[in-house]
């Protein structure tokens, strides 16, 4: 459970990181996002989340 806490604790470190050190590229992601269809996103997000995946599978394996 401390290990859960700590990844999410992780993620919006770096999330925020980003958003504060470059706000204007975050924004146009943003834009960018908001002219995708839906199908472009759920499949960005399953890629992400395959990689995520097999990144946390690498360190702890």
């Amino acid at each position: 459970m401390n290990n859960l806490l700590a990844a999410f604790g992780l993620v919006l470190v770096i999330e925020g990181a980003l958003y504060a050190l470059f706000p204007d590229v975050m924004r146009r992601a943003m834009a960018m996002m908001l002219s995708m269809d839906e199908m472009h996103i759920r499949i960005s997000a399953v890629v992400s989340a395959v990689l995520g995946l097999a990144l946390v599978w690498l360190a702890l394996g």
